[in-house]
């Protein structure tokens, strides 16, 4: 591998990282010299690092106007939904019958510190609190759950495909002011992990399956109320990663 692939894989991830936590805001402009710049490269590398971005649905190329931070319409949201509704609940179904105990308490484990992450979020505001990071918390909570299915799964093409569509939201959206239905909203997104726990311990791979898809669909239902609460439901959101 060459120094400037080397270089451009680098750059890719910073930038990744950087939208998925919102540094980087929808329709941002990138423009390659600052990057170049920033980054001490030329632009070779910055360019190759755009076009991986690209292929992942994070930035657009918009002719004569450079590359910005793409945006989605909520039907495209859900359609990504729906993607990883049945790529996820497929490897939750494979992995069913690979997990040990072992595995199953990390399993716990993981959920553990993502239902401390939901009550934080859901926790009313106090004075310094910094809710996006809160919320960047509750997803990468969310995330280390579901990373250990996919890696007791053992099926990295449906893990790259889901996770390609799991980046189709922002963290950032996630978290909206509290209220009845948005906790109850979070309440059901934390019980339904102890409930694709509880089907992998029973050794049920066509019922972990059935609670992992429901699940997903759920996320995007949670997903969709948080941003009528912003009062964004017809507005282009930004594309990311639950």
């Amino acid at each position: 591998m060459s120094i400037e692939s080397t270089k451009a894989d680098e750059i890719a991830l910073v930038l990744e990282e950087a939208i998925v936590s919102g540094e980087l805001t929808p329709g941002q402009l990138l423009r390659q010299e600052e990057l170049s710049e920033r980054f001490a490269v030329s632009r070779t590398p910055v360019r190759e690092a755009l076009r991986r971005l690209a292929a992942l649905g994070l930035v657009s190329f918009v002719p004569n106007r450079g590359v910005r931070v793409r945006t989605i319409t909520l039907d495209e949201l859900r359609e990504a939904f729906l993607v990883r509704a049945e790529l996820e609940s497929l490897a939750t179904e494979i992995a069913a019958p690979k997990f040990t105990e072992v595995e199953l308490r990390e399993l716990e484990t993981a959920e553990e510190a993502f239902s401390r992450a939901t009550q934080a979020l859901r926790a009313s505001p106090r004075e310094g609190d910094d809710r996006w990071r809160l919320t960047h918390d509750w997803v990468n909570a969310n995330h280390g759950f579901h990373d250990v299915i996919y890696r007791v799964a053992e099926t990295p093409l449906i893990e790259r495909l889901a996770k390609s569509a799991r980046r189709s939201f922002s963290g950032h959206a996630v978290w909206a002011p509290g209220g009845t239905e948005t906790d109850a909203l979070y309440e059901r997104n934390d019980n339904e992990h102890r409930a694709i726990i509880a089907a992998l311990r029973a050794g049920t791979p066509p019922g972990a399956r059935a609670v992992a898809r429901e699940h997903v669909l759920h996320s995007f239902d949670l997903l969709a109320h948080v941003l009528e609460q912003f009062g964004n439901g017809d507005r282009r959101l930004r594309v990311n990663q639950s």
